[in-house]
């Protein structure tokens, strides 16, 4: 009888361990679905030049950094420095060609990467987003720009004149 009793405990342990599981996964994709829509958005939301349903997506205190290494913004700075291409309708238009998305263990965080077809080609945007007030919000967003293997001496030999000052700038 005790046998008996240890496999059905085990039994239905091990089946409220897996629906648990399964309810967790499946929350986990509804809100992978929910922010890859958000970042989707926002990303047609600077293709249409909309100024407010763009910066909407950053939560009140975020941070904005671009492709020049001096390009670090907070959310106001960022927009500041935003709005005559916006009032220009001379954005950017990006358009995600891959994501991967990952979650706290608490679900109220979550990072991603993303490969962006771009004006400057292959780009990569990352960041960090937080559920705040029901909504999934831009905390940090990091543009970069990739540089195939094959081309990164053109490039730092392009780059150095500009960046050597910097460096030596920073370093102090």
């Amino acid at each position: 009888m005790k046998n008996i009793i240890t496999a059905y405990t085990l039994i239905l342990f091990l089946l409220g361990s897996t629906v648990l599981s399964a309810q967790s996964k499946n929350t986990f994709e509804k809100e992978k679905s929910e922010i890859s829509t958000m970042l989707d958005s926002f990303n047609e939301a600077a293709a249409k030049a909309d100024y407010s349903g763009y910066f909407n997506y950053f939560a009140d205190e975020s941070t904005f950094i671009g492709t020049d290494a001096t390009e670090v913004w907070d959310k106001k700075a960022f927009m500041v420095w935003a709005k005559p291409h916006f009032d220009k309708k001379k954005t950017w238009n990006f358009t995600a060609l891959k994501r991967n998305i990952y979650f706290s263990k608490d679900g109220k965080l979550a990072w991603f990467d993303e490969l962006l077809d771009t004006q400057m080609k292959i780009c990569r945007g990352s960041g960090v987003v937080e559920k705040i007030n029901g909504q999934w919000k831009v905390r940090q967003y990091v543009l970069s720009m990739t540089i195939p293997n094959d081309v990164v001496d053109k490039v730092v030999n392009e780059k150095t004149a500009l960046e050597d000052p910097l460096i030596q700038k920073l370093k102090k």
